[in-house]
């Protein structure tokens, strides 16, 4: 009996899953389409072939659905963080992280949407006032988690300003970095990874250096 329960329990969650990923392709290639501004939540339920009241019990508005991938990237990246081991140094664990989970990063995304479309959104995001707003709130309260991760793994009070300093450092790389890949890239992900490595690699000597010389 349990083991009947669970294979109807795990078929249920599948379903679901699938519905969640059908709607968050819909919703993307009509914004791709139509603009962010030009997409209605009917179409996009229309288009996953599913009613409004269903898209409502994924999603509270397009704005959450917008986001959903990006969503699922940052909370890979700080679980990723949090697995790394104590002996490492912050900036160490951040990097490593980061580029630890970019091939499992870049098989998440594909499982839901392609890489080219996922650029495109990216590219969307940035360019739409209200998605731009949301993302960057987002962005800061990820940025509040990782410096809590980084002053707990490090034993450290939480006034002392060093986490945040360095996470504030390695999120303005992050988020440079990923700008200008979007610009540019067709879904490349490995060009973003290869590059981010090297933007991270110069967070010490760019604010050490002496830049007239």
């Amino acid at each position: 009996m349990h083991t009947v329960d669970g294979a109807t329990a795990g078929l249920r969650e599948r379903k679901k899953r699938r519905t969640r990923d059908a709607l968050i392709r819909s919703a993307l290639e009509l914004f791709a389409h139509k603009g962010y501004e030009g997409t209605t939540v009917d179409e996009i339920a229309s288009a996953a072939d599913v009613s409004q009241r269903t898209f409502f019990r994924y999603f509270a508005n397009k704005e959450e659905v917008a986001l959903s991938v990006q969503e699922m990237v940052e909370s890979h990246f700080f679980a990723a963080v949090c697995e790394r081991p104590a002996a490492e140094s912050p900036l160490t664990a951040l990097r490593t992280a980061v580029l630890a989970s970019w091939d499992t990063i870049e098989e998440a995304i594909q499982s839901v949407v392609p890489l080219e479309l996922h650029v495109r959104t990216y590219r969307m995001i940035q360019s739409t006032p209200q998605l731009l707003a949301a993302h960057l709130r987002r962005g800061a309260e990820l940025e509040d988690r990782l410096t809590q991760e980084i002053a707990r793994r490090e034993g450290l009070p939480p006034e002392d300003p060093r986490p945040r300093i360095l996470v504030a450092a390695f999120s303005g790389v992050m988020r440079a970095n990923s700008k200008l890949w979007a610009e540019v890239a067709d879904g490349d992900m490995s060009e973003l990874k290869h590059s981010t490595a090297a933007y991270l690699d110069r967070i010490g000597p760019a604010l050490a250096e002496n830049w007239r010389s």
